[in-house]
């Protein structure tokens, strides 16, 4: 079963950064350990950490809890680069969109 691309991947690129905070986006009512980030995005550990801090750095993502070793992580919608980021996607979304739905076929 191939996977439906989302319209930010589909339009600015499959580039591992996107990846992650696609993933994120898409499921921003939950918290991830960096470990289901890596197998959800289907990185390999080495590419996820190479860009991990810079997101960090960014504010782009940011720990919600913690618990023994472990951080758990969500995007941070405050970030003013993810406020750009979901309004181009809503952007992309209805300009890609029909702008009506078809009409019935009358079986």
């Amino acid at each position: 079963m191939k996977e439906e691309k989302s319209v930010l991947i589909e339009y600015l690129s499959n580039t591992p950064i996107l990846r992650i905070i696609d993933f994120l986006l898409e499921n921003r009512l939950f918290d991830y350990s960096k470990k289901q980030i890596i197998d959800e995005t289907g990185l390999a550990k080495a590419t996820f950490y190479k860009y991990w801090d810079r997101l960090l750095e960014l504010g782009i993502v940011k720990v919600t809890r913690s618990f023994g070793k472990t951080k758990l992580y969500k995007l941070n919608e405050k970030s003013p680069i993810i406020r750009e980021l979901k309004r181009l996607e809503l952007a992309l979304i209805e300009s890609t969109s029909p702008t009506s739905a078809p009409k019935a076929s009358g079986y």
